[in-house]
């Protein structure tokens, strides 16, 4: 857009984004891979909560350090200013080759598995391969449209699920027995399937910072992005709880576990055959928002690392109006690669382990600031901090081991993933030195 006359990323905007960055595949898909690992209502629902919870000191952390320093960019921008720039890049490159592309795909994919289930005639492929140049080609005309699309599209999916709810607790017969804890649930929550189907619940909760990606876009971003890192994380973990909760008390346990298109099941079978088909259209609906989210605050971040990288400065190229052009292309393209060669579920082993790696990096900059700036200014301070940022580091930690132990392959390729980044960056990319220099007080003040 001309650098003469920004448009200025409104609350409401930044805080459907980061709901729609929520609310996509991982709630629609998760419930039936939680069922087969652990089948049992109760730790299945500390899950979501623990998840929730998780999520929400995530954004009291994010919140902090993008009150302090905020330019878009996410951990890339933040890890870069806090740590060293070589660590920023890395996360930088993770976004750009696993974590918005990647995720892009999976939004999509999901998509086309609903709408494949749904009309069978219809492949899911080529479902998801629709979608996905259609919000592609959007976000290409323009962020004024795009904005006023978005809060839209985020809306009606808050209002999709709330009716979802509130259906199947009218229609349904629930047995709300089947959320009270039982014997054997204490193993469960202490056992590393607890742990790793974490990682499908923090996969549906992940884009609860994506206000973070746009902060340089904002209006107000010391004020506006704390504020929509938490309206919208707290949006989202109550939808979450009651959405899972009714599908537990009323849905088919034998046609849910292991699905991956859950809420068509359960809503099939609370609802009929005829009315779940089309709660089943309305929530492949509701994930439209979730890919425009994707492409949107990743094409931002992207846009970043290449304005601070020689080698992927064209990521920050732009046409005539100043549209984002390379970020934009480059993540469909990739995202098309993985919609075509992946599997839903090596997909998302592969980038959440990833993410949550750059993300409790993060969190752990709220810690090392309150060590080396105790003074500097801080528009928004975390509540009841240390517990939130070591909470976080815990929880973190012990699905990233849970992950590695059980899942070695897609960690090992994780781990692939950061030595190709860190040998791109060591040989010949340079940073901007003014950009995204180790943090001075100076810069704060």
């Amino acid at each position: 857009m001309p650098a003469d006359q920004p448009h200025r990323i409104s609350l409401t905007a930044a805080t459907a984004i980061v709901v729609a960055s929520m609310v996509g595949t991982g709630v629609f898909t998760s419930l039936g891979f939680q069922l087969g690992d652990i089948p049992s209502g109760f730790p299945i629902m500390l899950l979501w909560i623990v998840g929730g919870v998780t999520a929400l000191c995530g954004a009291l952390c994010y919140a902090e350090l993008v009150a302090m320093m905020p330019r878009s960019g996410g951990e890339y921008h933040l890890l870069g200013r806090v740590f060293h720039p070589l660590v920023g890049f890395l996360a930088g490159w993770v976004s750009v080759t696993a974590g918005f592309p990647a995720t892009a795909a999976l939004m999509s994919m999901g998509f086309g598995a609903y709408v494949h289930g749904i009309w069978p005639q219809i492949n899911e492929v080529y479902a998801a391969l629709t979608v996905l140049l259609a919000f592609t080609a959007l976000r290409l005309a323009g962020a004024k449209t795009l904005e006023r699309f978005h809060i839209t599209l985020t809306v009606l999916k808050v209002v999709l699920i709330t009716g979802f709810i509130g259906g199947a607790l009218f229609v349904a017969k629930e047995d709300w027995s089947l959320l009270k804890p039982k014997t054997g649930d204490a193993g469960r929550i202490f056992s590393g399937s607890f742990a790793t189907s974490l990682f499908w619940v923090m996969f549906a909760y992940s884009g609860w910072n994506g206000a973070a990606y746009i902060a340089g876009e904002m209006h107000r971003p010391q004020r506006n992005v704390p504020l929509a890192l938490m309206l919208g994380t707290f949006i989202v973990m109550l939808l979450y709880v009651g959405l899972n909760g009714v599908m537990l008390t009323a849905g088919d346990w034998s046609t849910m576990t292991n699905s991956p298109k859950v809420a068509l099941d359960a809503a099939k079978h609370i609802f009929g055959e005829y009315g779940g088909m089309w709660m089943g259209a309305l929530i492949a609906f509701g994930l439209l928002s979730s890919v425009n989210a994707m492409l949107w605050s990743g094409s931002s971040t992207l846009s970043v690392v290449g304005q601070d990288s020689r080698a992927l400065c064209w990521l920050d190229a732009r046409d005539r109006r100043g549209e984002l052009v390379g970020a934009v292309l480059f993540m469909a393209v990739l995202a098309v690669i993985l919609i075509f060669t992946g599997s839903f579920s090596s997909v998302l082993q592969y980038i959440q382990a990833l993410l949550e790696l750059s993300a409790t990096a993060t969190v752990a900059c709220v810690i090392v600031l309150r060590i080396k700036k105790p003074d500097a200014p801080r528009p928004f301070r975390v509540p009841f901090y240390p517990l939130p940022p070591l909470l976080f580091i815990c929880v973190s930690a012990w699905m990233l081991w849970s992950q590695y132990q059980m899942h070695k392959m897609q960690t090992l390729w994780g781990l692939a993933t950061l030595v190709i980044g860190a040998l791109l960056y060591l040989p010949g990319v340079k940073m901007r030195q003014e950009e995204v220099a180790p943090l001075d007080v100076k810069d704060l003040c």
